[in-house]
């Protein structure tokens, strides 16, 4: 078994484990709760409707190349995979500290455990991309290229399970992390382009696009953007999203078990 194809023969073996465990976690985590199943569809639509109104009513901020519902549609694009990785990063950092019984369990292997976390955060945002392709399809932006939001949600996947493994190990010495969460979603809301065009950004300074580009999110986002409202293949992000998706996955995993 070579080191490329360790974490991956991993989640295969280990499938139907991981499957039966993140359904139990996603049931438990809306059971006693009035509506339920039904806040995968409300959470994202209340966000939304705070995100838009704070920036379209309150701020005023115009888009040239769209009206207002397409604009609507242009921030939930870009709302909708930075909910699902903040929820990812809330749940993660604690699934190693949070599961002593996973742990004691020696038919479930601990690398699982952020996987899990990452998995039933997902849950979110793929309600929230159903939702969100129904819109584009409505205010008429929807195109083939739509066919790559699964590639793209892949490769944030496989992101995000690397992240999720080096921060829930770091976790387990450094309990301050999970205190820091709050902070570092807070910033991440306002360094990622959730509610900027692509012609937004072009005409921003250029030491703000520099920064934005050290945001991964950025990537992510964009790469979506370029599908779902731009009509066109991400080649300016997709390129740089792929290998930094896979590095990330295979160095958490690394981390994760030494």
């Amino acid at each position: 078994m070579t080191a490329f194809t360790t974490p991956f023969l991993l989640l295969w073996r280990h499938r139907v484990m991981l499957g039966q465990t993140t359904r139990s976690d996603i049931r438990g985590r809306f059971s006693g709760s009035v509506l339920g199943l039904f806040w995968l569809l409300l959470y994202p639509l209340l966000f939304l409707g705070a995100y838009a109104g704070i920036f379209m009513l309150v701020y005023k901020v115009k888009y040239d190349l769209f009206d207002s519902n397409e604009a609507i549609v242009v921030i939930f694009c870009g709302l909708i995979p930075f909910l699902g990785f903040a929820e990812a990063l809330g749940l993660g950092i604690q699934s190693v500290t949070s599961n002593a019984n996973l742990i004691k369990n020696t038919m479930f292997p601990i690398e699982l455990i952020p996987v899990k976390s990452v998995l039933v955060s997902q849950c979110t945002q793929v309600v929230g991309t159903g939702l969100l392709l129904i819109a584009v399809a409505i205010v008429g932006l929807l195109t083939p290229w739509a066919l790559l939001v699964p590639v793209i949600w892949t490769c944030q996947v496989l992101f995000t399970i690397g992240v999720i493994w080096i921060l829930a190990s770091l976790n387990v010495y450094l309990r301050d992390l999970q205190n820091i969460v709050g902070v570092l979603t807070l910033i991440l809301m306002i360094a990622s382009p959730i509610h900027y065009t692509t012609e937004m950004l072009a005409s921003a300074p250029a030491a703000f696009q520099q920064l934005l580009k050290f945001n991964p999110l950025y990537y992510i986002i964009m790469a979506y953007k370029d599908c779902l409202i731009n009509g066109r293949f991400p080649q300016n992000t997709f390129w740089i999203l792929l290998p930094l998706s896979v590095a990330t996955f295979f160095v958490g995993h690394w981390f994760f078990s030494r």
